[in-house]
């Protein structure tokens, strides 16, 4: 076994079947029970059903300034998904750390955990704060409650350190997203009398196409930022239902579609697009046929991007712990959006790779966890001397 400060947390976190669908209670308890262990008091918030729970704490003075070591609990599911290991229990082998949630992301929690000794026997000048979230894969839902009363319960930070799996890399900036369903209603009836009906299918496929078209327009180059990849704003639809047997004009048809936004592009703006097609071209000729067909469009989950400044103070304090001021973006969202919206600056850098994460036989490398320990203890160098 290899030597390393946060490996026994980590297998501890894997061991904990998080899965969003379920709860993380078992996860949070625990680590509601380390901290208290080590004398560091702690808050749950949990949901409206109380299966679920975020988890807030503070190491040293309750001055602003402080940083917030930010991290997910849940996990995706491991269903359909060939693991040639046990997913929720740690395997090491060849210098990587087996597991699911392993890289995305109970390996920097982890760390996190490991390091909370070091922060409480160094002089801390500022703050630490750990703040873990549950729901985060789901659409960072649980995060928001947290935040929610985020002022109320500490000084103003000066950055949050998303801790999303970035090879421990500084990233400034990801895309957001707006997922949303549409529903169609029509008119069924026998489909040798098919112009008698109104076939939601075939409405939802125009919907579905001017959703191409719109997507064409955001991919035109003046819409380009170099920095993402891809470059532009995307759109997709990825789930569609309708119609119950060929013989029959569908009465119904729903399909889920998203946006992938630059930060500078607001996503509402296709969705009020798509709404104006329907309700302007679309639905006066159905209604002329059935006049109780209609289109409906439902929000399923949003977060907003990140677009962190590279000259900015948040910025510059990465860049001292990572040693590298080579800042990317990545594609994936984080709870970083969030985090900037409620006024505190954030910067992804985690341990591992999201090429790992979401996978079967999921992995973080040793030498990434022992890094990360390493970067823990700058943090609380930096914090102990920075006044």
């Amino acid at each position: 076994m290899s030597e390393l400060r946060s490996r026994a947390l980590l297998a501890r976190l894997i061991g904990f079947a998080t899965v969003s669908r379920d709860s993380n209670l078992a996860l949070i308890e625990f680590v509601r029970d380390y901290l208290h262990g080590l004398g560091v008091s702690c808050e749950l918030i949990y949901n409206t059903e109380r299966t679920k729970a975020n988890l807030l704490a503070s190491i040293g003075p309750a001055v602003a300034g402080g940083v917030v070591l930010s991290g997910h609990t849940d996990v995706v599911p491991i269903d359909g998904q060939p693991w040639t290991l046990e997913p929720f229990s740690l395997t090491e082998r060849d210098g990587k750390l087996y597991g699911r949630g392993a890289a995305d992301m109970k390996g920097y929690l982890a760390s996190v955990l490991a390091a909370v000794p070091v922060f409480l026997a160094s002089p801390l000048r500022r703050p630490v704060h750990l703040a873990f979230s549950y729901d985060e894969e789901v659409g960072c839902l649980g995060v928001r409650s947290l935040l929610d009363g985020l002022p109320q319960r500490i000084p103003q930070p000066a950055l949050c350190l998303i801790g999303e799996p970035t090879e421990l890399k500084p990233v400034l900036g990801h895309k957001g997203k707006l997922a949303m369903r549409c529903h169609v209603h029509g008119a069924p009836c026998h489909s040798a009398y098919a112009p008698y009906g109104v076939n939601a299918i075939e409405q939802a496929a125009r919907l579905i196409g001017r959703l191409g078209e719109i997507g064409q327009r955001l991919a035109a180059p003046e819409h380009h930022d170099a920095r993402f990849d891809p470059a532009f704003s995307t759109v997709q639809v990825g789930v569609i239902h309708g119609g119950t047997a060929l013989n029959i004009v569908p009465a119904d048809c729903r399909f889920d579609f998203e946006v992938r936004a630059l930060p500078a592009f607001a996503p509402q703006a296709v969705v009020d697009e798509l709404q104006a097609y329907a309700e302007q071209t679309l639905l006066p000729a159905m209604q002329a046929v059935k006049a109780d067909t209609a289109i409906r469009f439902e929000a399923i989950s949003a977060y907003p991007g990140l677009a962190t400044a590279p000259e900015s103070a948040a910025a510059r304090l990465v860049a001292q712990l990572c040693g590298s001021d080579a800042f990317s973006t990545v594609a994936f969202g984080t709870e970083g959006g969030l985090f900037d919206q409620a006024g505190i600056p954030a910067v992804v850098c985690g341990p591992g790779s999201m090429d790992q994460g979401h996978k079967p036989d999921e992995f973080v490398s040793v030498e990434q966890m022992a890094a990360c320990d390493r970067l823990m203890d700058r943090l609380a160098e930096y914090l102990s001397n920075n006044g």
